[in-house]
């Protein structure tokens, strides 16, 4: 039964190739492209709503930060879709995999540092220490925030996983319990089977709300060094 419910989160292969790579490039494929003489109502809808997203996220930040729209806006799409498309059936969700948002978060938290240690040093590490430090809790407190600063692609990596796996398995087990349920007791089946339907709802805006979340803290590790 336990490798049922997480033989779902194996990366999927056939004749021995992983198809990982095919879960990754299909919400690429799923994009609406537009060009400069042909628009229809897929790529409108879109446009706007990538526009009113990057209004959310960039809003709040430093006018410095505005270059980063493009990446920021890049991966959140692509977190959302590959999300989305993750709860259709006989497919394989990627964002699952905890190896897979560390190698997307670990890298994107590393150019936010990077970026500040060469924009302005002096006030990346000026929030190692915070302002009138007592002489003993200074060594204890720059410990503490260095462990603070290393811990963010893990907790970025791992909220998203935790998330989506969790709804994963909610899903399937409230799924199975539908199909045992059906013959025996008909009417507790539908009951269950309108809790499965909610479920779904709900883990559609959890789809959307962890990719949203995941690029929001980005954002705000951008602004503290820039």
């Amino acid at each position: 039964m336990t490798l049922d419910l997480f033989s779902q989160f194996m990366s999927p292969q056939k004749l021995g190739i992983p198809l990982i790579l095919l879960a990754l490039l299909l919400p690429t494929l799923l994009t609406s492209t537009q060009t400069r003489m042909i628009q229809n109502r897929t790529s409108t809808i879109q446009g706007h709503l990538v526009l009113l997203i990057t209004k959310q996220l960039l809003d709040p930040l430093n006018k410095t930060t505005h270059p980063w729209a493009l990446p920021l806006i890049t991966v959140m799409l692509l977190l959302s879709m590959m999300n989305l498309t993750g709860l259709l059936p006989y497919t394989f969700t990627p964002t699952t995999q905890l190896s897979m948002n560390m190698a997307l978060a670990t890298p994107l938290w590393l150019m936010t540092v990077l970026t500040g240690l060469r924009t302005q040093p002096t006030t990346a590490l000026a929030h190692m220490l915070p302002m009138g430090t007592p002489p003993l809790l200074i060594p204890p407190l720059i410990l503490i925030e260095t462990v603070s600063l290393f811990i963010r692609p893990i907790a970025l990596g791992v909220r998203l996983t935790a998330n989506l796996t969790a709804g994963h398995l909610l899903i399937t087990l409230v799924s199975l319990a539908v199909t045992a349920l059906l013959p025996l007791m008909p009417s507790i089946s539908l009951l269950t089977l309108t809790l499965l339907l909610s479920l779904t709802l709900l883990e559609i805006a959890v789809a959307m709300i962890q990719a949203y979340v995941f690029v929001l803290l980005l954002s705000l590790y951008l602004q503290e060094n820039t």
